[in-house]
């Protein structure tokens, strides 16, 4: 008898610890309600131990509405695709299909080399690199390496999936038009929405757009021409050109250094004369004694009707038409020049 107590001690004791654990581990996850990244990264999924056998199986599927208003058994959502160059909007999508549901536990599943190769094209990264990419990613609970290249209902039912996330498009691919067709007509796809002006193939298109400035940047960073695939000439072809940048770029900067040095003398220059401005008085004297030269010339050559004289007693000056003559402006102007 006291050994089956010692026993059931033992069992509450471990049982209790292990609450604790969960305890710490929720802590540590959130802080003053503000939720924290994990720190593990997702698993691969293992044959001998699927994780599917730790999910009670279910009566009847779920319908995208009770998912909605959150189970308390997670939601098993899947989510495939190859995932090379890995960016913003991949992780996105696996976001969306994180968030789709309340309470969500996300299958990836990530086409191999020889699936891809095969039925799409090369890729930059190899699978390898694709899967650990996305173990990083903070959505993702669980990679499926090389997983069917279009989902089978025997698929989904080894994986105990409810939900199949990809984006609304038909996607053809295989010889079909829609390799999510049948999910779709069985009420298991959770559409997510693409992010636009980014994709794998926009990436690879931008790197060919700059192919030239790429291969400069790493080989000023050491890769031989060997390791770029660059023939010899291309090679001398673009150290010509980046001769030719760094030249032009020191010639730009010569020249601003010069223009900006000629404006300082010239500025020293135009302040030696004070702060009155006398160089624009001379310039404006001048400009005004040639404007008097040029219209005595006119009248010379084409004299007009008399002038009519005005005589006032005690008058200062005499005027012609009311106007001070040409002499008289040009000796009061230089009155004032003199003055300054």
């Amino acid at each position: 008898m006291s050994a089956e107590c010692s026993s059931s001690s033992r069992k509450r004791k471990a049982s209790d610890e292990e609450n604790k654990d969960d305890l710490k581990r929720q802590k540590i996850r959130s802080y003053n309600n503000i939720a924290l990244a994990p720190t593990d990264a997702a698993i691969f999924h293992d044959p001998d131990n699927p994780s599917a056998d730790e999910w009670p199986t279910r009566e009847k599927p779920l319908t995208f509405d009770e998912a909605k208003t959150g189970t308390q058994v997670p939601v098993r959502v899947y989510a495939d695709g190859i995932f090379d160059m890995f960016h913003s909007g991949h992780s996105l999508a696996l976001k969306q299909a994180k968030t789709i549901f309340p309470n969500v536990y996300l299958i990836v599943g990530a086409s191999s080399d020889e699936q891809t190769h095969k039925l799409k094209g090369f890729t930059v990264m190899t699978d390898e690199e694709r899967y650990e990419a996305l173990r990083h990613c903070r959505y993702v609970d669980e990679i499926v390496p090389g997983p069917p290249w279009i989902v089978t209902p025997e698929f989904i039912k080894e994986h105990k999936i409810d939900f199949v996330a990809h984006d609304d498009l038909p996607y053809n691919s295989a010889g079909q038009e829609d390799i999510y067709k049948f999910v779709k007509e069985a009420g298991q796809f959770a559409p997510t929405q693409r992010t636009p002006g980014i994709s794998t193939s926009d990436l690879i298109t931008r790197i060919v757009r700059d192919y030239d400035l790429y291969v400069q940047r790493n080989l000023a960073r050491g890769y031989s021409r060997k390791d770029l695939n660059v023939g010899f000439i291309k090679e001398k072809e673009l150290a010509v050109k980046e001769r030719y940048k760094k030249i032009k770029g020191k010639s730009q900067e010569i020249i601003t250094n010069w223009e900006d040095k000629s404006r300082d003398i010239i500025t020293g220059f135009i302040d030696l004369f004070g702060k009155d401005n006398v160089m624009t008085d001379l310039w404006e004297l001048g400009r005004n004694r040639l404007a008097i030269t040029s219209q005595r010339i006119k009248e010379a050559i084409s004299p007009s009707h008399s002038p009519t004289y005005e005589y006032e007693e005690n008058s200062p000056s005499h005027t012609f038409g009311g106007e001070i003559s040409d002499d008289e402006e040009w000796e009061e102007n230089n009155k004032e020049v003199e003055k300054q």
